[in-house]
């Protein structure tokens, strides 16, 4: 039976998966960080395992037919909702950076660059006339930051600046090693859709 002579029952499965998906994955994280493993690590370690968390998801949608349609009928304006996340990401990176715990380059670039990101999600998700050109726009910028904010954090893990500890830690640790991973890969589904034309 076609995904879409299975609808509603498909989707709401495959929501269902997803959900314990996240879940597990912020689960792990939450006690790696916890416990103290990710502390452990070497630190550049972490660059990888976010860049990791960004490509098994892209993979997914881009590998699995049923995952591309499903995040069709979720919808760009669902998928970019997402991203309002990363304003409170944002007051995140000030507090701690703000608190002399972060590299101030990086807490800057991050934490401005997530709020600005998280505040035009809220602008565009919520307009009734919004354009897919609001949309790519968007999600242009979204994109822009996180290679920015990870560029950044790597070069200061790369030099084992010691104030990028509280990047391994709770709960600065679930931006980057959840967070960045489900939005950076919706941003690039985004572009996808709107290649597409799917419906906004």
């Amino acid at each position: 039976m076609s995904i879409s002579h299975s609808y509603p029952l498909t989707y709401r499965r495959i929501s269902v998966i997803v959900a314990v998906v996240a879940a597990i994955w912020a689960a792990t994280v939450t006690f790696a960080a916890a416990s103290g493993l990710l502390a452990s690590l070497y630190m550049p370690l972490i660059a990888a395992l976010v860049a990791v968390g960004i490509a098994v998801p892209t993979l997914a949608y881009l590998a699995l037919p049923v995952v591309r349609a499903w995040v069709d009928w979720v919808g760009l304006r669902r998928l970019t909702a997402l991203h309002i996340w990363r304003i409170p990401a944002a007051l995140m990176f000030f507090w701690y950076g703000l608190n002399g715990e972060l590299p101030p380059v990086f807490w800057i670039l991050a934490g401005t660059g997530d709020l600005a990101a998280g505040l035009w999600a809220l602008r565009v998700s919520s307009k009734a006339d919004a354009t897919p050109g609001d949309y790519r726009a968007m999600h242009r910028f979204g994109l822009a930051d996180f290679v920015v904010a990870v560029g950044t954090g790597l070069f200061y893990t790369l030099i084992s600046d010691p104030r990028m500890a509280p990047v391994a830690s709770l709960p600065l640790a679930l931006i980057p090693l959840f967070g960045v991973g489900l939005s950076g890969a919706t941003h690039l589904a985004a572009f996808d859709m709107l290649r597409r034309g799917v419906r906004v």
